[in-house]
């Protein structure tokens, strides 16, 4: 992500580039994929809102990072805009997607022969660690959400299918934009259309930065 940081730093942006539980030097045992991740995306706008008190707060997340600030918007409504690349629908979805890949089959092998595999793997997660990770879900999130969203899926990506991002525009064509790569793999958009691709993400933003500002969080 720090790449971005420098597309925004040199286009006017200020910018935060938190690292995710359990990821880099923040804390948590273990990624939870959305479920814990956007109450921290929450408390980051909050942050940025006490400290700066911008005008306004983008978003921008890649693969998990992507699904977790989609997440979010169903508590954070606040943003004036996102972009999110190569997110999934849902970690049900993307565990049958895992499946599939690992043994060179469809997503059928998952959904169908080996399901019961799947539902245990997150009885387990429930059992282990508290959560159930089948919550995690992005195209439910943003259902009923009125921030502007920009997705982005490279169409030759063979980690997380760009069928994924579509699912998620079907359930709100209004508020959300699905531009799709051609030759783009997983979070390789900036490498296949290049300028278009720093176009297309600073235009979002700067066409949704006017007559708003972030409030401060309620006590």
């Amino acid at each position: 992500m720090m790449g971005f940081a420098e597309l925004f730093l040199s286009n006017g942006f200020a910018v935060l580039v938190p690292d995710s539980r359990a990821q880099g030097e923040s804390g948590g045992d273990f990624p939870t994929y959305g479920l814990k991740e956007s109450d921290d995306v929450h408390g980051w706008f909050d942050w940025l809102v006490m400290q700066q008190h911008p005008k306004c707060v983008f978003g921008m997340g890649e693969s998990m990072g992507a699904a977790v600030l989609l997440q979010s918007v169903e508590k954070e409504n606040r943003f004036c805009a996102l972009v999110a690349e190569s997110t999934f629908a849902s970690f049900r979805q993307i565990a049958y997607v895992r499946v599939g890949q690992f043994f060179h089959t469809g997503t059928w092998l998952g959904r169908i022969v080996l399901r019961p595999a799947v539902e245990m793997a997150f009885l387990y997660g429930r059992l282990t660690r508290g959560v159930n990770l089948a919550d995690a879900s992005p195209e439910k999130a943003v259902v009923g959400s009125r921030v502007p969203i920009l997705l982005i899926h490279g169409l030759a990506d063979d980690n997380i299918p760009f069928q994924q991002s579509e699912w998620i525009r079907a359930h709100d064509p209004a508020d959300i934009v699905l531009w799709e790569v051609p030759f783009a793999g997983h979070c390789g958009a900036v490498n296949a259309a290049g300028q278009e691709f720093d176009r297309r993400v600073l235009g979002w933003f700067r066409s949704h930065d006017g007559g708003y500002s972030a409030t401060p969080p309620q006590s």
